[in-house]
């Protein structure tokens, strides 16, 4: 099914995907623009079964091999097994990848009429699918920084008064992608770490005074500090402001959107907000169609989602 680009809007999916039937049209569509394939063994000899259930195929090749030869669109993906209509998921989808600081399981559940339970769940699967693993090391100029992100400190201006809080770094590359990660402590090792990991030695790396760069610093290109405790700011091109930007906008959608996330699902609202800045320069219905694009081979369970 082709779609317009005004199709993926909330007005949109009502109009033209408020079937789970035409819901699974458009997935298929994306799924499979040359035609379906078997998501077990990959074979296009595939049959579309009349009179079974909708969307049912079999695959030829898995049933000569007396495999398991029957799936759907959705086997391999956050859909399977799922008893949410997928017209129910790509409105999900959409209310997630449209709204730039995020909407809460609460919201959804009031708005799409599930129970919250089942918000939960299926705005975690997509925070899920929306993790992206970089293949290569990021190259330009690069800004690195790190905060904090929970309950109040007791102690504010001191780093030992973050007992309550969460460490998270940021990279983020001038008019580029960025990269967020949880990290257990700000150290110099966890960011050697991870600076080593995903920058590459001939960038251009900006971080604010910290100490804890100074080592690590020397490993690229160049290595160029701003003195905040000075109130410098922006020195030339020497600044933190892009990577600061992120965490403003991280920052308004916990605070917010969600008001509390737990450290052990951080991760997951990370790779949320990454998804969306990497893709702010696209429309809502590129972003969504990005999304749906990418659930590929991604399953989470229920009592994974918990951990």
């Amino acid at each position: 099914m082709a779609t317009t680009k005004k199709e993926l809007t909330l007005k949109g999916l009502s109009k033209n995907f408020h079937s789970e039937e035409a819901a699974r049209e458009l997935v298929e569509s994306l799924r499979w623009p040359d035609g379906a394939a078997c998501p077990r063994c990959g074979s296009m000899d595939v049959v579309k079964l009349a009179g079974a259930r909708a969307g049912l195929y079999r695959c030829k090749d898995c049933r000569k091999n007396k495999m398991k030869d029957q799936f759907t669109v959705t086997v391999g993906t956050i859909f399977e097994d799922s008893h949410i209509k997928l017209n129910i998921w790509l409105q999900a989808i959409t209310l997630m990848c449209s709204s730039k600081k995020g909407i809460s399981a609460h919201q959804v559940h009031r708005q799409l009429g599930v129970t919250y339970k089942t918000a939960w769940f299926l705005c975690m699967r997509i925070r899920y699918a929306m993790q992206e693993k970089p293949t290569r090391r990021m190259k330009g100029v690069i800004e690195a920084d790190e905060t904090y992100v929970g309950g109040k400190s007791r102690r504010v201006g001191q780093l030992t008064g973050w007992e309550n809080k969460t460490p998270v770094v940021a990279l983020v590359k001038r008019d580029g992608n960025v990269r967020s990660f949880v990290v257990p402590t700000v150290s110099a090792q966890t960011l050697r770490e991870t600076l080593l990991e995903n920058v590459h030695p001939s960038s251009h790396l900006m971080t604010d005074e910290l100490t804890a760069y100074e080592k690590t610093g020397n490993g690229f290109a160049s290595h160029q500090t701003v003195t905040h405790s000075k109130y410098e700011y922006v020195r030339g091109d020497v600044y933190t402001n892009t990577v600061e930007g992120f965490f403003s906008l991280l920052k308004r959608g916990i605070n917010g959107t969600f008001h509390h996330v737990s450290k052990e699902h951080l991760h997951r609202y990370l790779s949320e907000f990454d998804f969306r800045y990497n893709r702010r320069k696209v429309s809502d219905h590129e972003r969504t169609i990005s999304a749906i694009s990418g659930f590929e081979g991604k399953r989470l369970t229920y009592r994974d989602s918990l951990s």
